[in-house]
């Protein structure tokens, strides 16, 4: 069985990534620079990642570092956590949640189910830890990520930004939208057995396959 070298989870506070410390540094750059290129446009640039590995040599971090920086992004050093840049669940307890003005925010990050009728807006990206049920509406100035079934309507790029991207474990949508496109989903759905992504290739909305 394949170990799992490297671990990308999105949690209350952003992005955390698990390193299994017995690897070497060489597969934890080929693993961590394959997890980056399956979602490109995905992260925010700027995005910094909690590495969470106690015993992990000094210069294997200083490693991971390097090569995040080389990517846009970067380990967060502080143990204090940015509430502005990572919004906690209780933030997106309302019906609907709208992004706030002139706010810094780099990912919403919600761990529960988008129920039907709930409308989820950031000028950021979004992850969703659960399902987006049917009627339920997900719009975002960057990228969606779905750890989960995504029913309902989702619009990524929402302010123009061509290059953003859904992905969804079962992506099911009943309209998707990237920047200014729109496609709707066919009558009869066939289940795939990979997580998918959307995104625009020559003017249209394109769906593949992606290993999470």
């Amino acid at each position: 069985m394949n170990r799992d070298l490297v671990t990308i989870k999105g949690g209350n506070d952003g992005f955390r990534i698990l390193v299994d410390s017995s690897a070497t540094m060489e597969e934890i750059e080929a693993e961590i620079k394959k997890k980056l290129e399956t979602n490109p446009g995905f992260f925010p640039k700027g995005t910094k990642f909690e590495l969470e590995v106690a015993d992990l040599d000094r210069s294997v971090k200083k490693g991971i570092d390097e090569l995040l920086q080389e990517h846009g992004f970067g380990i967060n050093k502080s143990t204090k956590k940015d509430k502005r840049a990572f919004p906690a669940n209780n933030a997106a307890s309302s019906k609907n949640v709208q992004p706030e003005a002139n706010s810094v925010q780099e990912m919403m990050v919600l761990n529960r189910t988008i129920r039907g009728g709930e409308e989820i807006s950031s000028q950021s990206s979004i992850l969703i830890c659960g399902n987006v049920n049917p009627g339920a509406q997900v719009i975002a100035g960057g990228s969606i990520d779905i750890r989960g079934t995504c029913r309902g309507m989702v619009h990524a790029g929402a302010w123009g930004d061509a290059n953003a991207v859904i992905i969804a474990d079962r992506l099911m949508p009943t309209q998707i939208r990237i920047a200014n496109m729109i496609a709707r989903s066919p009558d009869t759905m066939e289940k795939s057995d990979f997580a998918e992504r959307a995104f625009i290739r020559n003017g249209q909305i394109v769906i593949e396959p992606i290993e999470r």
